[in-house]
């Protein structure tokens, strides 16, 4: 089966779960001040303007990405990042990591956004949907210290597949704490957190990663 029909079969499943946690999070990683803010990270991304620009390190791909997921499904499950009063965690890749990804998938090294973009939205938009949603964590404010002090913590994922909740796991490496999220593709190089704590002080807060989360074995 190719990439593109795994990531779609994977689509096919997605669906949000309803609940949320760290399973294995030691229980020093309780916020000691719970946030209350309540700005949304759609607010937060949209902020920084959704035009395409030559900056491989923010976030246009990914919010065009769910511009495009609302668009055409607009009671998607995505849809949470809008709501500031619910509390999640995502992980954001940035520009630079949906041009691996598509490099990956197709050979092509492209490096205009637009052109990226093109490839990704070209994947269908329920399987961009579907790899949104493992790259949100819904129910739960996860901010540096608390990832920092969850190492070997399974998170549970927005996208469910035939029933089940997909998880990335939290892997804490070496003095400095840098933080890498382990996928369900065993051979492709893991995620590192490269920007923390985007929207501290709300409820829903974000981290920026140098890859893209792979639903599946690519």
């Amino acid at each position: 089966m190719s990439v593109i029909r795994r990531l779609v079969a994977v689509a096919a499943g997605a669906a949000l779960v309803s609940g949320a946690g760290i399973a294995g999070a030691p229980a020093a990683a309780a916020h000691e001040h719970e946030p209350t803010g309540t700005t949304p990270l759609a607010e937060v991304l949209l902020a920084d303007g959704d035009e395409f620009d030559r900056n491989p390190f923010d976030y246009d791909i990914v919010t065009q990405a769910v511009l495009a997921v609302l668009e055409a499904k607009p009671d998607s499950p995505v849809g949470v990042l809008t709501q500031g009063d619910v509390a999640a965690t995502a992980f954001l890749p940035n520009d630079r990591a949906f041009r691996l990804l598509v490099r990956d998938l197709t050979h092509e090294n492209l490096r205009d956004e637009a052109d990226v973009f093109a490839a990704v939205a070209g994947l269908g938009i329920d399987t961009v949907e579907a790899v949104l949603l493992y790259h949100v964590i819904p129910g739960a404010t996860i901010d540096s210290g608390t990832a920092r002090a969850a190492d070997g913590a399974h998170l549970t994922t927005a996208l469910t597949v035939d029933g089940a909740g997909q998880t990335i796991e939290v892997d804490v490496r070496g003095r400095s704490h840098v933080i890498f999220l382990i996928d369900n593709d065993p051979d492709a190089r893991n995620p590192r957190i490269v920007q923390f704590d985007i929207n501290e002080g709300n409820v829903q807060i974000a981290h920026g990663i140098d890859r893209v989360l792979r639903p599946v074995d690519l």
